[in-house]
C-alpha cells in the first residue's frame, strides 16, 4: 500500500464530543473519517459518550499534585460554610479554579490558559496521529501555549469557528476594530467569552507570540471569516476555506404531513421554526418580528423554538413552543421537514449550520446578511437576506412566503440543490481528506525545526 492510500491516524480536538454547531461538526467528521476507514479519535475537554475513540483530555490528572490538598482543606472547611461568612467564597477560590495564581490571573481578565492535559495529546490515542485537527479551542479546555512545542511534533490544523483566536477574548468583535493592532480598552468584555477586567492587549499579545513560534494550517467555514484572518495576528503555512458539512442522509426532503404527524404537530398550521442555542443569536428580534405576523387564512400561526426551554406563550397572533435543546438529529430533521420557513436572525456567524440544516430540507431560509451566512444564501434566488436587526424588512419577506406557497417551494427547492452540492458532510470529508494528504507530503518535504516543550 503507497503512502497516499494507507489509512491516516486523524486526532480532532474539540470542547465536547456532543454539543452544538462546532461540536457537531467535529463529532461528524470523527464518525465520517471511521466510516472511511481511517483511524479517527476525538479528543475533548469534556466527554459525555461513552465511545472508547473519543478521549477526555486529562487535565485534572495533571493537576493532581494540587488536586489532594484541595480536597483535604475543603473537606475540613465544608462544615462552616453558611455558617461563617467568607467560607464559600474560599471554597470557591480552593476548588473552582485549582490554584490561587490561576483564580487571581482570572480576576485581572486574563484568557485561562491552565490546561496540562494539551501537552499530554499524543499520549491519548494507540497509534501516533499524523495530524492534529483543532476545532474550538476556547470553552476552558485547552492551553495554547502548547501550540509552538505541538505543531512541531506533527502537522496541526486550526479550524476557526468564530474570530476568538484573533483577539483579545471575544467571539466576535461586530464593528470594534481593535482586534487589527492590539485590542485594549475593549469596549465590551461581556461579549462572549466574557472576561471580568480589560486584559485585552495582553491578552492579544499572548496569543500574537504563540502564533509567531507555531507552525499552523489554518481553515475556516466561511470567505468571511478567512478574510478576518488574513487581516490578523494569525499566520499560517496554508490556508483552505471548507463550509461545514451537513449529514445528507439524515437532512433532507420530505414529507410534512409526515413529520407533523411523527412530531405531533397540528396539520393545517403554518409553522416557523427557529434557532436560539447561544449568545450571538438575535432571539428578540425574532420575537418581536413574529409578533406583527398576521394570520393570512385563516390557519393557526404556530412558532417553534428549537435550543431554548420554556413555557409555551401567545406571541402576536400565534403561539410559541420551546421543545428545548434537541440531541437526536433525526428529530431535528423533523422539524426542519415540518415547518414552512425557517427564520435565523444572528447578531454575528461565522457560518449558519442551521441555515444550512435548513436549505438541504428544501425549506426557504429567511436569514440575517451578517458574517459567513452571506457565503451561504443567494438572496432572493436560494433564500432571502435581511440586514441584521431589521424587524420590519423580515416581517415583509415572512409575509410574502406566508401567502405565496409557490415562492415557498422554488426557493426551497433551489437552496435545497445548492446547499446539498455545497455543505454535505461527505464533500466536506473528502475535501480534509485531501488536503491532509498534501500537508503531510509538505511536511515530509520540509518539516519544521523542533520547537521546546
Amino acid at each position: 500500500m503507497n503512502e497516499m492510500e494507507r489509512p491516516l491516524n486523524i486526532l480532532q480536538v474539540s470542547t465536547l464530543d456532543i454539543g452544538g454547531g462546532a461540536e457537531l461538526s467535529a463529532f461528524d467528521l470523527f464518525r465520517a473519517y471511521r466510516a472511511h476507514g481511517h483511524n479517527s479519535w476525538l479528543a475533548v475537554g469534556y466527554k459525555k459518550s461513552d465511545d472508547p475513540s473519543i478521549k477526555q483530555i486529562p487535565n485534572e490528572d495533571y493537576r493532581i499534585r494540587w488536586s489532594k490538598p484541595r480536597r483535604t482543606i475543603d473537606k475540613l472547611v465544608a462544615p462552616f460554610t453558611g455558617r461563617i461568612r467568607g467560607v464559600g467564597r474560599l471554597r470557591d477560590i480552593i476548588c473552582r479554579p485549582g490554584k490561587i495564581r490561576r483564580w487571581l490571573e482570572r480576576q485581572r481578565g486574563y484568557e485561562d490558559f491552565d490546561f496540562p492535559g494539551t501537552w499530554h495529546l499524543l499520549e491519548l490515542t494507540p497509534n501516533p496521529p499524523d495530524i492534529i485537527h483543532c476545532h474550538n479551542l476556547h470553552g476552558g479546555y485547552f492551553d495554547l501555549r502548547a501550540l509552538p512545542w505541538l505543531s512541531h511534533q506533527v502537522p496541526v490544523i486550526l479550524n476557526l469557528r468564530d474570530a476568538w483566536l484573533l483577539s483579545g477574548h471575544c467571539g466576535h468583535s461586530f464593528d470594534c476594530q481593535r482586534w487589527k493592532t492590539g485590542c485594549g480598552r475593549c469596549p465590551d468584555l461581556s461579549i462572549y467569552p466574557p472576561i471580568r477586567r480589560d486584559a485585552t492587549a495582553y491578552n492579544w499579545r499572548r496569543k500574537r507570540d504563540i502564533f509567531a513560534n507555531s507552525h499552523l494550517y489554518i481553515t475556516t467555514p466561511s470567505q468571511w471569516l478567512m478574510g478576518k484572518v488574513r487581516e490578523s495576528i494569525l499566520r499560517g503555512v496554508q490556508y483552505r476555506v471548507i463550509p461545514n458539512g451537513i449529514d445528507l442522509t439524515v437532512f433532507h426532503p420530505g414529507s410534512q404531513a409526515e413529520a407533523r404527524r411523527l412530531l405531533d404537530l397540528p396539520v393545517r398550521a403554518k409553522i416557523i421554526l427557529l434557532v436560539a442555542h447561544n449568545p450571538f443569536k438575535d432571539y428578540d428580534m425574532i420575537e418581536k418580528t413574529l409578533s406583527l405576523l398576521d394570520k393570512t387564512d385563516g390557519s393557526d400561526l404556530l412558532f417553534i423554538c428549537l435550543g431554548k426551554s420554556g413555557a409555551d406563550k401567545a406571541v402576536g397572533q400565534g403561539r410559541m413552543i420551546y421543545p428545548g435543546f434537541e440531541r437526536s438529529r433525526e428529530r431535528v430533521a423533523l422539524y426542519y421537514r415540518a415547518c414552512d420557513i425557517f427564520v435565523h436572525a444572528a447578531k454575528e456567524e461565522a457560518f449558519g449550520r442551521t441555515v444550512a440544516e435548513a436549505m438541504v430540507s428544501a425549506i426557504p431560509v429567511v436569514a440575517s446578511a451578517v458574517g459567513g451566512v452571506r457565503d451561504q444564501v443567494e438572496n432572493g434566488k436560494t433564500g432571502f437576506l435581511v440586514p441584521a436587526g431589521d424587524s420590519a424588512s423580515s416581517l415583509d419577506i415572512i409575509k410574502r412566503l406566508m401567502k405565496d406557497p409557490t415562492l415557498r417551494s422554488s426557493i426551497g427547492q433551489a437552496g435545497a440543490a445548492t446547499a446539498s452540492s455545497r455543505f454535505g458532510l461527505e464533500s466536506q470529508a473528502n475535501t480534509f481528506l485531501g488536503w491532509y494528504r498534501e500537508i503531510l507530503a509538505d511536511w515530509k518535504r520540509g518539516k519544521p525545526a523542533t520547537a521546546s516543550k
